[in-house]
């Protein structure tokens, strides 16, 4: 009965996991879209401003405790790496680089996240996972050098500041998740961040809207409501349920999908060679779910 249970909790972790790493895939096709007509600075202090009246709206709702004092910490920790860094960071890359190069830098974050998820959460996979998921991170690394990823170094080292920023925020937040819950986390990390991103936002407010494009405001909009909250509620739910280092290697999809939606919506060039690589991936994905645990 305890494995049936188990098993049924891990199967669960993969779906909410995918459908959090879906949300996620449109994160930076929307940032990009933004941040051509918002200041980078003023976008991320935006997009959590606005995430924090909605987390705060439902905390209220549902009148949840407050965390306790040895949770704080941790909760600075996944605001620091989720609500401020990790936007922050892409951000400021986007305006070096285009949103299909970003995106490929993606492809380590499963492995920034399984190694925080080691050091913060103590899982320990079997070797074979390891294999499986330094191929896919490989793959994907690959393709970022065909595509020309490297053409701009600023573009290059803020991505990377971002994503191992964003995987230590994805470790600590499913640790935590198993204590608070997962939009528990994610709504408490933006409440606490709230009283130095709401400043900032007044700050970095523009002197006009005028002549800001109905593109940019749904960019804005869909990294405030889907990146910043109800993708995480998905996201931490399934690294909970299914362990940090596992599902966290659903994230090796997420710069394919990213891609897929920079071709259709932002009409940016992107090689025929992205369907091989997914389906290396897709199989790399397959072999870290098997041998996991």
């Amino acid at each position: 009965m305890t494995t049936k249970n188990s098993l049924e909790e891990t199967n669960s972790g993969w779906l909410n996991g995918f459908i959090g790493v879906l949300l996620f895939s449109g994160s930076l096709p929307a940032t990009r879209v933004a941040v051509l007509e918002f200041d980078p600075v003023f976008l991320t202090v935006a997009r959590a401003v606005i995430a924090t009246c909605l987390a705060g709206g439902v905390l209220l709702a549902f009148r949840e405790k407050q965390p306790a004092r040895k949770q704080i910490f941790p909760l600075v920790i996944v605001a620091v790496g989720v609500v401020i860094g990790f936007p922050l960071l892409t951000a400021l890359a986007l305006q070096y680089i285009t949103s299909a190069n970003s995106i490929v830098f993606v492809g380590i974050l499963p492995m920034a996240t399984a190694v925080f998820g080691i050091v913060r959460g103590g899982e320990r996979p079997k070797p074979v996972f390891w294999l499986f998921s330094v191929t896919g991170s490989l793959l994907v690394v690959g393709y970022a050098v065909a595509q020309g990823a490297a053409t701009s170094p600023i573009g290059n080292v803020l991505m990377i500041a971002a994503i191992l920023l964003c995987g230590l925020g994805y470790a600590e937040g499913a640790k935590l998740s198993k204590e608070l819950g997962g939009w528990q986390v994610i709504s408490w990390a933006l409440v606490i961040s709230f009283p130095v991103m709401l400043p900032l936002a007044l700050i970095y407010l523009p002197a006009s809207f005028e002549g800001i494009s109905v593109r940019a405001w749904a960019g804005l909009s869909y990294v405030s409501f889907f990146s910043m909250f109800i993708a995480f509620i998905f996201w931490y739910r399934g690294l909970a349920q299914g362990g940090i280092a596992t599902i966290g290697q659903l994230q090796l999809l997420q710069p394919l999908f990213g891609l897929a939606l920079a071709a259709v919506l932002l009409h940016e060039k992107v090689s025929v060679g992205m369907f091989a690589i997914t389906i290396g991936v897709i199989l790399c994905v397959a072999g870290t779910k098997k041998f996991a645990r």
